[in-house]
Parts: structure tokens; C-alpha cells; sequence
């Protein structure tokens, strides 16, 4: 089919593209971001945000703001365009939707189990989820002990009960048997949507190919960074990494052996694409990597816009705009902590 989507695409598709690219054009521009990193206090960036899509949501907010209630309120934007969006898709175009918001999901869970653990009220926690990913028996979550009920009690019922099945096991939720249920999840779902992907054929497949194999790249990077000292073996470690990406199978091979940081950007190298990210870095210099990361997902992301006729620009204006309200957070905390000389280390560009 690759190569006559232009002639079917619009009779489902069409509007909802042009939609999309519309909010594209609304995201924040390099002007805007200068103008926020100038503000004294955040009733300045309230003042700025007025002028863009974000006015309506923060005017009727009342002084003094709080660095929560941006983030929240811009969020809430992020959601009334989705589920706009999702209200007006046909197959197979509503169900590539729902596979965006199966990341947040699983955040969710990580986040209610581990909070419940360390005794935190549910209510609180519930708060803090990402409104993308709320399901409706995510309250419940609470009252699992272990893995096996934590499945039979609230998953089963959600669209993530099939990724499940590799980490159902009979022991305690502890916190690192909780960050290794989020790894194998996220491995689930990456190596689902990817299959989805490549059903759906065309440009799709293409552009969303390669947006994955990114996101599953970067994933065993972070993995084995993270779990450089700990008792993870490295078997275990392994089974961690998605089996799909730039660096599947030989990469992987290497990253789990890895010992140290450098040992880590040794095994990148090989890899052109990701020489530059770690060309950047000093060695020993882990904390500038998840910028970088972000900087190079951000121009795959922009480039999807470059071609038509297919369902990645979607995917990728969630992403975009997840960036900007990350973006948003981290200038709002400088402001507030009076930390304005730090203020350009995390914001990443968008155009």
C-alpha cells in the first residue's frame, strides 16, 4: 500500500490530520521561550502564556500561582485535544490513539503502587497521575500485595492485561521489583505497538519505526545506566531491553555487560546516530544525557510533520507537547526558586 495513501487517507483521516497540524502550529515557538526565561515571577508567565493557546485555561487563575497549577492547567489543554481527536477517529486511526496513552498508564500504576507502598494516601497519589493514563479502576490498585493480584484484582480489565503476562510472579511488590514490572510493561507495550505499526503498513510504519526504535534505544540506555551497581544481574538486565531498535541484539549484547558510564558510551559510539548524542558529554557525565536524548526525539518528532498521509503525527504532537509542558515546568520552578541562572539547562527547543 506504501505509496498510495494519498488516495484513500483523507476520507478518514484527512480532518483529523489538518486538526492536528493546526495545534502543531500552536506549540510555543524559540521567541516565546526567550521572552518566559526573562519572567521575575510566574504571574509574568502567566502573562506571556496569555497571549498563546494556553490563555484560556490560566486567566481565570488567581495570584499568587503555583508551579503545580501551570503544569496542570497546560495539561489539561494536552487532554482536551486528545480527547477531541479521539472522539472524532475511525479504526484504525482510534486505536493508534489509545496506544499513545498506554505509556502513561503504566506510569500510573508504577506510581499508585509505589506510593501505596510508602503509605501515601491514595487520593493524594490519584492527583498525581497523568490524566492520560486513568483507567477506571486505577483507586483499586491500592490493595494489591503482590504481582499475581495486583492482575487478577484491577489489570485484567485494562488494555495493559496482556503485557502482564511476563511479570506476573507470586512475590511482594518492593521498589525494585516495582521498577522492573514498569521496564518489562514498557518493553510489552513498545514491542506491541511496533507490531501494530507495521500492520498498518505505509508511511506509518515507516516514520513510527523509526520513533520506537528511538524510544526503545533510549529505554536500554537508561536501563543499564540505572542499574549500573545494583543486584540486577545481567541476564536479567537483558531481558529488559526491547526486541526491536538500533541496538537490537548485538548493541544489547554489549550494553548488558556494562560496568560503568564509559564502558556505556564505548558500546553508543558504534552506533552513528547515537555517537553524536554521547560526543557531547564529558566523560563521567550522566546528567546532560537525558537532554540530549530529548533534543535528538525532538527533531525525529518535528520531522514526522514532514510528510503526509499517516497516523506518526499524532504520536508526535503528543510528544511535542508533553516536551513543551516539561519545558513549561522546569522555567516555572527556576522562576520560583529564584534559580534564574539555571533556567536554560533543561529546556529543550522545539523550533
Amino acid at each position: 500500500m506504501y505509496g498510495f495513501e494519498a488516495l484513500t487517507f483523507n476520507i478518514h483521516g484527512g480532518y483529523l490530520e489538518a486538526i492536528v497540524r493546526g495545534h502543531r502550529s500552536g506549540l510555543l515557538t524559540a521567541a516565546d521561550y526567550n521572552n518566559l526565561c526573562q519572567c521575575e515571577t510566574l504571574d509574568d508567565i502567566k502573562m506571556h502564556l496569555s497571549a498563546t493557546e494556553y490563555g484560556p485555561y490560566l486567566q481565570n487563575e488567581p495570584s499568587p500561582l503555583h508551579t503545580t497549577t501551570i503544569v496542570e492547567k497546560c495539561t489539561l489543554k494536552l487532554v482536551d485535544e486528545y480527547k477531541h481527536m479521539l472522539c472524532q477517529a475511525t479504526e484504525p486511526l482510534s486505536t493508534f490513539l489509545e496506544y499513545c496513552t498506554y505509556g502513561h498508564m503504566i506510569d500510573n500504576v508504577v506510581l499508585i503502587v509505589t506510593g501505596t507502598l510508602h503509605e501515601r494516601d491514595v487520593q493524594e497519589l490519584l492527583e498525581k497521575c497523568h490524566p492520560l493514563g486513568m483507567f477506571d479502576s486505577i483507586a483499586t490498585l491500592a490493595v494489591a500485595q503482590n504481582m499475581r493480584e495486583l492482575y487478577r484484582l484491577v489489570l485484567v480489565d485494562t488494555p495493559l492485561a496482556p503485557y502482564f503476562s511476563e511479570c506476573i510472579t507470586s512475590e511482594d511488590l518492593d521498589d525494585m521489583n516495582i521498577e522492573i514490572m514498569r521496564n518489562t510493561l514498557y518493553k510489552a507495550y513498545l514491542e506491541d505497538f511496533y507490531r501494530f505499526c507495521q500492520k498498518l503498513g505505509g508511511a506509518t510504519a515507516e516514520i513510527m519505526s523509526d520513533l520506537l526504535a528511538f524510544e526503545a534505544d533510549r529505554r536500554a540506555v537508561n536501563i543499564t545506566i540505572n542499574s549500573i551497581g545494583t543486584e540486577l544481574t545481567r541476564d536479567d538486565r537483558r531481558k529488559l531491553y526491547s526486541n526491536f531498535g538500533l541496538l537490537y541484539p548485538y548493541g544489547h549484547e554489549e550494553l548488558a555487560v556494562c560496568e560503568d558510564l564509559d564502558q556505556v558510551r564505548a558500546a553508543m559510539e558504534k552506533y552513528p546516530p547515537y555517537q553524536s548524542i554521547f560526543s557531547r558529554l564529558s566523560y563521567g557525565e550522566s546528567q546532560l544525557l537525558d537532554k540530549a536524548f530529548y533534543e535528538e526525539e525532538v527533531k525525529r518528532l518535528c520531522l514526522a510533520f514532514e510528510q503526509q498521509f499517516h497516523y506518526a503525527v499524532f504520536f508526535a504532537y503528543v510528544r511535542l507537547r508533553e516536551q513543551e509542558i516539561r519545558n513549561l515546568m522546569w522555567i516555572s520552578e527556576c522562576v520560583a526558586q529564584n534559580q534564574k541562572s539555571r533556567v536554560h539547562d533543561s529546556v529543550v527547543f522545539i523550533f
